[in-house]
C-alpha cells in the first residue's frame, strides 16, 4: 500500500527552518521511508531557485531573500499562500520528473475547476495560470531518486511584493489569487485540504496519516 504523511506545519514558519528540516529528512530516508506532504503558511520571503539570476531581484526591500537549492528563479512566499512540500520516492511511485511535475499541475488545475477557475499549465514553464496570470509556483529538487520542495498556490494573499521581483523570471506573467478570481470565495483553511486530496488521488495513496506538527520540533 502507498502510504503519505500529512504535515500540517502551521502559518508564519521561517523558511530556511523548513528547508533545513527537508534536507534532513531526505538525506535520512530509505527505501522503507513513508513520504510525506508538508503543508505550512511561511512568513514573508523571496526565494532563489538554484541558477536564479540577479536582475529578477528587482527591490527586495525589508523582504528578507533566501538561496534556495531548487529549480527555477526567484518567487515570493507570504501569509494566504498554500506551501505544499513533496517528499516523495519517485521509484516506489513509479514517477520521473516530468510525472512529478506534471501530476501537481493536474491536481492544481482539478482543484482550481471545483471553485469555477478554468486554469492550466504551460509548456514553456512550470506552473499553473489563469490567462496570462500565474496562480500556481513550482519548484523542486530531487536527490537520491527522493524529492522535495514543491509547489506554492495563492489563495487569499496581498500580491503586492510580486512589484519587488520579476517572478520565476517570466516577463509580461502577472500573478493572481483564488480569491481575486472567485470574489473572496476562498481561504486557506478551506482550501488546504481539498488540495490534499486532488494530490493523494492523483499519485495514488491508499493511506494518509495526518499528523499536527505545529513547532519544526514536531518534524
Amino acid at each position: 500500500m502507498a502510504r503519505l504523511i500529512v504535515r500540517s506545519l502551521g502559518p508564519d514558519t521561517v523558511y530556511e527552518d523548513v528547508f533545513r528540516a527537508m534536507r534532513t529528512f531526505t538525506d535520512a530516508r530509505s527505501e522503507s521511508t513513508a513520504d510525506e506532504l508538508w503543508l505550512t503558511e511561511h512568513a514573508p520571503v523571496f526565494t532563489q531557485g538554484q541558477a536564479g539570476r540577479a536582475e529578477y531581484l528587482l527591490a527586495p526591500g525589508n523582504i528578507p531573500v533566501v538561496q534556495s537549492d531548487r529549480g527555477g528563479q526567484v518567487t515570493y512566499h507570504g501569509p494566504g499562500q498554500i506551501v505544499g512540500y513533496l517528499m516523495f520516492d519517485l521509484r516506489r511511485l513509479g514517477l520521473t520528473v516530468r510525472t512529478l511535475v506534471r501530476n501537481i499541475e493536474a491536481s492544481v488545475v482539478a482543484l482550481l475547476a471545483d471553485y469555477g477557475i478554468d486554469a492550466a499549465p504551460r509548456t514553456d514553464a512550470p506552473g499553473v495560470y489563469v490567462g496570462r496570470d500565474k496562480i500556481a509556483a513550482l519548484g523542486l529538487r530531487v536527490r537520491r531518486g527522493y524529492s522535495y520542495h514543491g509547489l506554492s498556490l495563492n489563495v487569499d494573499m496581498d500580491l503586492t511584493p510580486y512589484a519587488r521581483i520579476v517572478p520565476c523570471g517570466l516577463t509580461g506573467t502577472g500573478v493572481t489569487t483564488m480569491a481575486v478570481l472567485t470574489g473572496g470565495g476562498a481561504c486557506v483553511a478551506e482550501v488546504t485540504p481539498r488540495l490534499v486530496d486532488k494530490l493523494v488521488a492523483q499519485y495514488g495513496f491508499d493511506e494518509v496519516v495526518d499528523v499536527q506538527a505545529p513547532s519544526m520540533a514536531g518534524i
